[in-house]
């Protein structure tokens, strides 16, 4: 082979190499620059508590005239939300038990969170898995393959627990390798509980602001209504959400005992 046929191989195997790393990085990278965009732009700060109640009028006017085209809206609103890591996906969830009813809205939350996380899960196995298989020590990957192994059981205790935050749930099982399909299913059912939770709260938010409008009359048009996220969850909620979490990891207890005894 001549020298210059070899320099030629060299240059195409470098560029399939960079052509490779940028096909894995996109999606990455275009979720970032969403996000990026997003904050610029200072979309966060309108969802909010403040916002939902000055405007939940002219909201309930349009779900009332449009209902299929805002349960669509609300799907597409909240599913980017989650792909982009957006704050504030519990006061959405509370918006959308405001506009439609406990059921639509968490029905459709429900729908919505899945299609974002998975967005999200798939993006980081593109790129962030087959980095961590290759740096992963020997520690680190025992520990992807106990997980990989209980995939379902720890996804629903991750989901249920309110502690972890969404965005990592969403891409830790990325990195262990977690099968899609496993990771769909353990997501729509571990949400399902807090889903409905929240939007269970946001059906009874109406009442809440009228008493504020009550005590300071014209606080809701406003903005000024006085109404704390924290005082609508309460420590029982939380402390349900930790029973069904720990109840989710009986399975793998069991199975680590069962699998104990037969060594022994």
């Amino acid at each position: 082979m001549s020298k210059h046929a070899a320099e030629d191989g060299d240059d195409a195997e470098a560029s399939t190499g960079a052509g490779h790393t940028i096909r894995r990085w996109f999606p990455v990278l275009c979720i970032l620059a969403a996000m990026a965009t997003a904050w610029f732009m200072g979309l966060h700060e309108h969802l909010t508590l403040s916002e939902l109640i000055r405007n939940r009028q002219d909201l309930a006017n349009y779900v009332t005239q449009n209902l299929a085209a805002a349960v669509l809206a609300f799907i597409l609103i909240y599913a980017v939300a989650v792909a982009l890591s957006f704050p504030g996906a519990s006061l959405l969830t509370i918006a959308g038990g405001f506009l439609f009813g406990w059921l639509i809205s968490g029905t459709a939350t429900v729908v919505a969170a899945t299609l974002g996380a998975t967005v999200i899960y798939l993006a980081a196995r593109s790129s962030l898995g087959s980095v961590f298989t290759r740096r992963a020590g020997p520690f680190v990957a025992r520990l992807a393959s106990g997980f990989r192994e209980n995939a379902f059981n720890y996804l629903l205790f991750l989901r249920l627990t309110p502690v972890f935050p969404f965005w990592l749930v969403n891409i830790a099982p990325a990195i262990f390798h977690v099968p899609l399909a496993t990771y769909v299913g353990a997501t729509a059912i571990g949400i399902v509980p807090g889903t409905y939770a929240f939007a269970f709260i946001g059906a009874g938010l109406d009442s809440v602001i009228e008493a504020q409008e009550a005590a300071n009359p014209g606080c809701a048009a406003a903005g000024t209504c006085h109404v704390e996220l924290g005082a609508l969850v309460t420590p029982e909620l939380l402390l349900a959400f930790f029973a069904l979490g720990i109840a989710s990891l009986i399975p793998v207890a069991l199975k680590k005992i069962r699998s104990r005894g037969t060594d022994s």
